[in-house]
């Protein structure tokens, strides 16, 4: 036996399972929802219940065509062949080309505008410099309500790749270009310098610009600028030098003209980076000289990068393995040069060795202002793997956050 009570603008039936039926009609249109015996809807089947949909929710194709003002069918036609085309070789028909000379501000429209939905930056001064803007999301904050110096160094990557793919010249890997990639070639990091005078906070939208240029005969230099989107006031810079590997070999290779000329139409005309590296050698440390000493650290699978070797970020954090907690908790890192060696693989174990080289010592930092360290991270057989030097500043304790995030 089934009991069932109707209502005007809904029904409900109780089946003697104890389970809910409901149905409901809205404008004439019927949704039935099935329900599991918990209460929540476990399946939910909905006809159309917008008799239109709302310009907000339209998809960015057909706002795209909005924008651009097309009107004529020919100019229809273009566009769609666009959205269709995955490269830049795209050949447009004699119809095509004859329309009223508009056809290659459509394709540069539209190629434009494609990929600032796809990296949410865009070309700055002639094509040579990349800005995006970014907002500070939870999973990059830490106990402050601050971003973490990983995820800046992620940023650093982020928009670095996202102006060699707006640019065109990705064409596999980490910023191969097509002639790299013929060559098996890859770009590595050599040194990274970066200088934090203020991390950004949660919900925070920081401007990045990043930029090329030549560094020597086979370096590619890249530099960065982090800003307040609303006050424009610097929040970091970074300097970096990358060179190139052979991804089979694992050596160091020189810059081929091949790819030089790919590369030279997006290179700054400067040889300055925005910040200058620290000039004083960073100490090579041992067992018997370093203060603090971390062993067997060992990258696990999510630690590898798309090139096979380990992501800087995972670096710091073994750096900062071997800092003391007292330290972090009073100071925060305000500068950071990195040299790198040599890369390691899955089956690498390495040590951490720290020495502080300015500030202080262990059982005073805390009443100076500024603190520096040294640091190597090497493989147990002793050989190099990274040397850095971190600067850390005293924070200001009337702006520390106390309670944490839930």
């Amino acid at each position: 036996m089934m009991f069932s009570l109707i209502l005007p603008s809904s029904s409900k039936t109780m089946s003697m399972s104890g389970t809910p039926n409901y149905s409901s009609s809205v404008d004439g249109r019927r949704a039935d929802f099935s329900t599991i015996a918990s209460g929540f809807p476990g399946k939910v089947r909905v006809q159309t219940l917008l008799r239109k949909t709302p310009r907000s929710l339209q998809s960015p194709a057909k706002s795209m065509k909005h924008e651009m003002d097309i009107t004529s069918a020919t100019e229809r036609k273009l566009v769609k062949q666009l959205r269709a085309s995955n490269t830049h070789s795209f050949v447009a028909d004699s119809s095509t080309r004859a329309v009223n000379g508009k056809y290659q501000k459509l394709t540069d429209d539209w190629e434009s505008k494609k990929l600032d939905l796809i990296t949410g930056g865009r070309l700055l001064q002639d094509g040579l410099v990349y800005r995006q803007n970014i907002s500070v999301r939870s999973f990059e904050i830490g106990g402050d309500r601050k971003m973490s110096f990983g995820a800046l160094l992620n940023h650093l990557q982020d928009t670095a790749l996202n102006q060699s793919r707006i640019t065109g010249l990705i064409a596999d890997g980490f910023g191969s270009t097509r002639e790299m990639s013929r060559n098996n070639l890859i770009w590595v990091v050599s040194t990274l310098h970066t200088v934090v005078d203020r991390y950004p906070t949660w919900t925070d939208v920081v401007e990045v610009d990043t930029w090329m240029y030549a560094s020597g005969k086979n370096g590619l230099g890249r530099d960065w600028i982090f800003r307040d989107s609303k006050t424009g006031e610097t929040l970091a810079n970074a300097t970096s030098v990358y060179v190139m590997m052979n991804k089979k070999t694992r050596r160091l290779s020189k810059i081929a003209k091949e790819v030089r000329d790919e590369i030279e139409p997006y290179l700054m005309d400067c040889e300055c980076p925005i910040i200058n590296k620290d000039s004083r050698k960073i100490l090579k440390l041992d067992v018997s000289t370093a203060d603090q000493i971390c062993t067997g650290l060992s990258p696990g699978w999510n630690d590898m990068d798309i090139n096979q070797h380990v992501s800087n970020v995972k670096y710091i954090d073994w750096i900062l393995e071997s800092v003391p907690r007292s330290l972090m908790e009073r100071y925060y890192l305000n500068a950071m040069t990195l040299e790198y060696k040599k890369e390691c693989d899955m089956d690498s174990v390495l040590q951490s060795l720290s020495k502080m080289v300015g500030g202080g010592n262990s059982d005073s930092f805390s009443a100076n202002k500024v603190i520096e360290y040294d640091h190597m991270l090497r493989l147990e057989n002793g050989r190099e793997i990274l040397r850095g030097r971190t600067e850390w500043k005293l924070k200001d304790t009337n702006s520390c956050v106390n309670n944490y995030i839930y």
